[in-house]
Order: C-alpha cells, then sequence, then structure tokens
C-alpha cells in the first residue's frame, strides 16, 4: 500500500509567475513583490487558494507576477470586486493591492466602506505620494508643496495620512512597513493574513522617477535606526542607533514627545509600552512624522472583531433555521399579489 506523500513546503518561488515584472528599475514594489511571496510561503496557504485583486497604478500591475488567481480591475473599484470574491468563496484567501492615488482618491468611498465592514481581506497600500503610472501628478498622500506637471507651483492639499484614514473607518487592523526592510515587511504581512477581517497595511515604497528619496530621512540604511520605531505589543517604545531614545506620553498633556534614556533620570519605566488593542494611541503613533519623530511601523492597532463574511453567512444561515423549508410557491405569491383579468 502506497503511504500519501506529505506536502513540500512552500517557497517564495512557488508564487512567482512566468510574466516578466515591468516596473522601473529601482522602483520599490519590486521588493515588496520579493517580501509578499515570501510572507506566502511562510504562510503555507496553496497558490490556488490565494487570490490578488487590484485596481489601477503601478502596484496594480501585482496580480500579474503571482502564481495565484488573480483580477486587475478599474480604478478605485478594487475593493468592491474583493468584498464579492470573498463572499462568493470564504475560503478563498484574499489580497488586495492598491495605492495612495487608487485606493484613497478615486477608490476612497470604496476602501472606507470595506474597512468599516471588516470584509476578511489583506489590503496592502503602496504609498509612494505620487501618482507614478500617470506621470507625476501629486496624489492624496503628497506632502503640501510638491511641485508635480498638476501643481507646478506646489501643492496646497493637506496630505491624507492612509493609517489614521483607516482607523477612521473603524478598521480592525492596521499595520505599517517599509519597502526596504525586508526581515520586517513580511511578519507584519503574516500578522495581517492571521487576523479575522479587513487588514490595512500601509507600505512606504519609493518611486525612484516621480519622487525619489521622499522617505529617506527614515528608511536609508543609515537613518531607519533614528528614524523608525519598530513596534512590538507590550515592549517600552525604545528605538535610535544606540537604543538610547524613547516615547513617552508629555506630562501633563495626551501628546508623545521624544525623550533621551539617561537624561533627567529618564529610564526605561517612563517610556510608554505599545498597547495594539488601544485606539487612541494607535492614532497618537499613526500621526508621528520625521524628522521630530520616528515613523511608526508595525502593528498600531489590532482588534477582535465578527468579519463581514463571516457574520453574512451566520445570518443566512439563522435566516434558513427560522424559516423551514424552502417554498418558492409561496415566497411568489407573499406579500402584494394581483390578478390580471382578460
Amino acid at each position: 500500500m502506497n503511504a500519501p506523500a506529505k506536502p513540500s513546503a512552500l517557497k517564495a518561488k512557488d508564487f512567482a509567475s512566468d510574466q516578466e515584472v515591468r516596473w522601473c528599475p529601482g522602483c520599490g514594489d519590486y521588493a515588496i513583490l520579493k517580501g509578499v511571496q515570501k510572507a506566502l510561503a511562510d504562510i503555507g496557504t496553496p497558490p490556488e487558494n490565494v487570490v490578488f485583486i487590484s485596481g489601477i497604478g503601478c502596484s496594480s500591475r501585482f496580480p500579474y507576477y503571482m502564481s495565484t488567481y488573480g483580477f486587475h480591475t478599474i480604478h478605485g473599484r478594487a475593493p468592491a470586486f474583493a468584498t464579492g470574491v470573498k463572499l462568493a468563496n470564504p475560503d478563498m484567501d484574499v489580497w488586495l493591492v492598491t495605492g495612495d492615488g487608487d485606493g484613497l482618491s478615486i477608490g476612497g468611498n470604496h476602501m472606507l466602506h470595506a474597512l468599516r465592514r471588516n470584509v476578511n481581506m489583506q489590503i496592502m497600500l503602496f504609498n509612494n505620494e505620487i501618482y507614478g503610472l500617470t506621470k507625476g501628478q501629486y496624489s492624496p498622500t503628497s506632502k503640501q508643496g510638491t511641485r508635480s506637471p498638476s501643481t507646478p507651483l506646489g501643492s496646497l492639499d493637506r496630505p491624507l495620512s492612509p493609517v489614521l484614514f483607516a482607523l477612521g473607518a473603524n478598521a480592525s487592523f492596521v499595520a505599517r512597513a517599509v519597502d526596504t526592510q525586508q526581515k520586517h515587511m513580511p511578519g507584519v504581512l503574516q500578522r495581517a493574513h492571521a487576523h479575522e477581517g479587513a487588514s490595512f497595511v500601509e507600505i512606504y515604497t519609493n518611486c525612484i522617477v516621480y519622487n525619489d528619496g521622499a522617505f529617506g530621512s527614515f528608511s536609508e540604511k543609515t537613518n531607519a535606526a533614528d528614524g523608525e520605531l519598530v513596534l512590538e505589543h507590550g515592549e517600552p517604545m525604545i528605538f535610535g542607533q544606540d537604543r538610547d531614545k524613547g516615547i513617552r506620553m508629555k506630562p501633563g498633556a495626551i501628546e508623545l514627545e521624544v525623550v533621551q534614556l539617561g537624561v533627567d533620570g529618564i529610564t526605561e519605566d517612563d517610556l510608554l509600552r505599545h498597547d495594539e488593542t488601544n485606539r487612541v494611541l494607535a492614532g497618537l503613533l499613526g500621526a508621528m512624522r520625521n524628522p521630530d519623530f520616528p515613523v511608526a511601523v508595525g502593528v498600531l492597532y489590532c482588534e477582535d472583531a465578527e468579519a463581514y463574511d463571516t457574520a453574512v453567512y451566520r445570518q443566512v444561515d439563522e435566516a434558513r433555521a427560522a424559516g423551514g423549508e424552502a417554498d418558492m410557491n409561496a415566497l411568489l405569491r407573499g406579500g402584494a399579489t394581483w390578478t390580471v383579468g382578460e
């Protein structure tokens, strides 16, 4: 008798398609693709049970490069497609890929409702603070003063924060990662996948052509230790090349401040410990901006909440149990009916 063979462990290459990856040389999206493929291999879901859904933009080429199911849909509407896929087949792992323009401009309304409904999917928003595919116009996340083809004198718009948007939409999981942090990003994506509900992950990605170096003050290798605060639940908020800086609540105010350990008697006990179940704290951390503060990366917020697709199927099951045997004739003749005479 032949014993069934144990399934072999998945590798990152098992999720790579045969398509030529075509982003601009040096684009941060290459690094994200590598990180996602590694995360999926570690998660272990077979490729045939995974689907990537995207809208329009540089990021939205993603489904072509994954050896999974995929849909390249229309501008801003990817969350609606992804919701439909998850409701039709709740056993599928649904990953949504979007950008700061696609997901927060024309798609902002769709994004908001996918988050507040808590549809069980992983949403990766690639934020390069510019429109790349359409040649460098300013986007909803572009800094004030950004000079672009659509704002030659500098953008006057106040930029939108993706993680604060997600928190405001009552998202149950909000995280942030950086394209170059290859050891950190796959772990964040695994946490997002393990979460029951809508997982929102903002990923800073460098657009080498139209917005090169936008995140260099905190993402470059030489700056990362001082420019990033890596969040770990329950751990003190320490950062810096020498691990000698920290974040605490400013005395007498609901406001964060950077402090130096060992100065004025400040010790590790004075620092905040990250609590990813605290939405108010997540908002304060998400609002920190370099160079005054380090940029918070990792899981900002995580809440246990019933996923939308789980609730839909539960409601259907309860209705069937309460209604007894279905009777199509009774349904058609129920309510207001009339007879059409000769």
